[in-house]
């Protein structure tokens, strides 16, 4: 089968939140309000959807289709990149979305492992990864590694190997982990038209200096604006002021870790930062205390002096 072209993914990914009511259904209503803040404040043009920060694996099929379908609308013609995560504890639910995936016109699907039965091998997750990729042949498929999350430890390297025979669409990794090591070894592996994108917002430079092409990130809803720069001064050569940024975020993250960081906290945050109703999250996670997010929203403020 002749490889998928895609266009290749850089930069800034925001893992978008998915925006509840006060009662806990999904809020269609401000997604073209939230594209336009990622857009006009905070300059990132990609986004990833339904994954780890959008609650993806807490929705039901039908609610993340409806959530794919109006972020992939309401971003046409605005944003350059829409990656849906289709991954799902069943392989016939996976599948579902990959085709609605490509029904609706999304620019790549993406597949988190399973995490109840768990692979215990590279080749059975590979096996996994090439069935849900041919329910959508001519999307671009994106593995996403987390194992902070799914308990799967396999080494991405491992998974990496040969897939492209298995997939002729692989276009890439959003690797969400802390072994630079594994992730150094990924990025020398790919081709050069694969797109190896970090998922650990506070040592972004580190994986930048490893050969990141971008990184998909939570904290890029509302920090993409200093990210951007800081991409910008890695690629300039300017280290120091990388180094600052870098440094600033982690100050922002230590402090909001020691008053308690969770996604409920987080995308509390994103509402103070932003003014977007993203609403509480979904049971089992419970609301975050307003005088926290507010807490962390001001430290920001003060780091930054911009948001």
């Amino acid at each position: 089968m002749t490889p998928v072209v895609g266009r290749k993914a850089t930069g800034l990914v925001a893992a978008t939140f998915t925006p509840l009511t006060p009662e806990g259904e999904i809020n269609l209503s401000e997604i073209r309000p939230y594209i336009d803040y990622l857009l006009e404040q905070q300059g990132v043009k990609s986004i990833f959807v339904n994954g780890t920060t959008g609650e993806g694996m807490s929705l039901t099929v039908e609610e993340r289709k409806l959530l794919a379908e109006e972020w992939c609308n309401k971003g046409k013609n605005k944003l350059e990149q829409v990656i849906v995560h289709v991954g799902c504890m069943s392989l016939k639910d996976s599948q579902e979305l990959a085709r609605h995936a490509a029904e609706i016109g999304a620019d790549g699907i993406s597949v988190i492992s399973p995490s109840f039965f768990k692979p215990a091998t590279a080749d059975a997750l590979r096996m996994f990864l090439q069935e849900v990729a041919a329910a959508a042949p001519a999307m671009p498929f994106y593995y996403y590694h987390i194992p902070a999350v799914t308990g799967v430890n396999l080494r991405s390297r491992d998974v990496l190997e040969g897939i492209e025979n298995q997939i002729p669409s692989f276009h890439g990794l959003k690797f969400s982990g802390s072994d630079l090591m594994d992730f150094g070894q990924c990025v020398s592996y790919c081709p050069s038209h694969w797109s190896l994108l970090y998922g650990i917002d506070e040592q972004l430079l580190g994986a930048l200096a490893m050969g990141a092409n971008g990184a998909v990130g939570s904290t890029y809803n509302y920090l993409g604006s200093s990210v951007n720069r800081l991409m910008s001064a890695f690629d300039k050569g300017d280290l120091p002021k990388a180094r600052t940024i870098q440094f600033q975020m982690q100050d922002i993250l230590c402090y909001a870790i020691k008053l308690g960081f969770d996604l409920a906290v987080n995308k509390q945050l994103m509402s103070e930062v932003s003014g977007l109703a993203l609403g509480p999250p979904r049971l089992p996670l419970l609301p975050c205390p307003h005088p926290k997010a507010l807490s962390i929203a001001q430290r920001l403020q003060q780091i930054l002096g911009e948001q």
